[in-house]
């Protein structure tokens, strides 16, 4: 790396200076965050000339600590350049997050893949379990669950997480260059436009749409108003403290949804516990989820109820870990389900317990670590439904 970049660097994370203009060859195209010990990511953008005037046009007062974005400008086109004061250690973790998309799709199609969070699948399994369980709930005793509506459901979970994303992205463009986690986004950092996010987005909800008319009608105006709630979301976060009840809401519509597919209406004993028993399940993961961010959350002003219950957190979420099973026993009663069910859901109400007993409030990875572990309680739920409706 050229030398006056460690000298920038060092001037950087000391805060001496707020604007730059920096005479230097540019460096070849491959990202510099390759190098082991370079707190450098170079984002290239095209028809750049080898010999440029970079002229950093921001102040660092409005970055993290870690993170510095700068939008450099010159007379051939926009480039980005993020500076990142994370160790070597932290660095090489970052570098082994490198996931199968990087590796094997298209550069081309990588931003899109990213902004649908193809690399991180564990949106579309708490979109899609809460859809399974309503499913096989839904079965006739002694039989397995529809194996079309199945697939349906898993399909539109993937596209619709996907298109969640996407709005939000294009609607916490402005957040989340702030946001250390989340700086490297491809609408934030400049990978894709707004406008190009728009289009894809209307891809994703066009390919939604052609899984909601394959359902019965009373299903195609259920899920049509989720759509509400699925634009809505994003935005809570500004309002209030409680982003995450509006996302247990939304990310919870496939139990009411997937009964209606199967029987053509809604049980409300049944179905209404379940519901409330995801919204419940999504306030214990997501609360854990958003310790990640709520340094950086108090300095951009963003809600969550991470903040909200503070040192009081593992209190709050034991109390919905206790609502939520609970809502799941009740709606296992009413719908006459086999006793394996509860034998599953003891086992799933201990990997919620360990979950909450275990987990580093103060320490990010450990936060993710739970946070995906939700999987696994989903799966549970799941086959204790399945087991409990085969022998019902």
């Amino acid at each position: 790396m050229p030398p006056h970049y460690h000298g920038l660097s060092k001037a950087l994370r000391r805060r001496e200076i707020s604007c730059a203009a920096v005479h230097h060859r540019l460096p070849s195209p491959t990202p510099l965050s390759t190098t082991p010990n370079s707190p450098f990511r170079y984002i290239p953008q095209p028809n750049l000339t080898q010999n440029s005037c970079h002229y950093f046009k921001t102040s660092l007062n409005n970055f993290s600590s870690k993170n510095f974005n700068f939008n450099f400008f010159t007379p051939f086109g926009f480039q980005t350049l993020q500076f990142s004061t994370l160790s070597n250690k932290e660095r090489k973790i970052e570098q082994e997050k490198t996931s199968w998309v990087d590796l094997y799709l298209p550069k081309k199609v990588l931003p899109y893949a990213h902004l649908a969070r193809l690399d991180k699948p564990i949106g579309t399994w708490l979109l899609a379990w809460p859809c399974f369980w309503s499913i096989t709930l839904a079965a006739n005793p002694g039989s397995l669950p529809d194996l079309k509506t199945m697939v349906l459901f898993g399909t539109g979970a993937f596209l619709l997480r996907g298109a969640g994303c996407t709005i939000n992205d294009l609607l916490d463009r402005d957040i989340d260059t702030k946001v250390l986690r989340t700086s490297s986004r491809p609408v934030a950092c400049g990978a894709l436009t707004p406008f190009q996010g728009l289009c894809f987005l209307g891809f994703q909800l066009l390919l939604g749409l052609g899984i909601l008319l394959q359902l019965n009608t009373f299903s195609q105006v259920l899920g049509a108003l989720s759509l509400i709630l699925v634009f809505s979301y994003p935005l809570m976060k500004r309002l209030t403290f409680w982003p995450q009840a509006f996302l247990g809401l939304t990310f919870n519509w496939g139990a009411l949804l997937g009964w209606s597919a199967i029987r053509g209406s809604l049980d409300p004993a049944v179905v209404f516990p379940l519901y409330l028993s995801g919204v419940c399940w999504t306030l214990v993961y997501d609360t854990i989820y958003a310790h990640q961010d709520k340094e950086d959350d108090l300095k951009v002003g963003v809600k969550s109820t991470a903040l909200r219950f503070g040192d009081l957190t593992k209190h709050w979420v034991t109390g919905f870990g206790i609502a939520c099973i609970s809502s799941l026993a009740f709606s296992g009663y009413n719908a006459s389900i086999g006793w394996p069910y509860y034998l599953f859901l003891a086992g799933a109400s201990s990997q919620l317990a360990w979950q909450i007993l275990t987990v580093d409030l103060a320490c990010r990875s450990d936060c993710n670590k739970k946070f995906v572990s939700n999987k696994w309680f989903g799966a549970l739920i799941f086959c204790g439904i399945l087991s409990g409706r085969l022998i019902s």
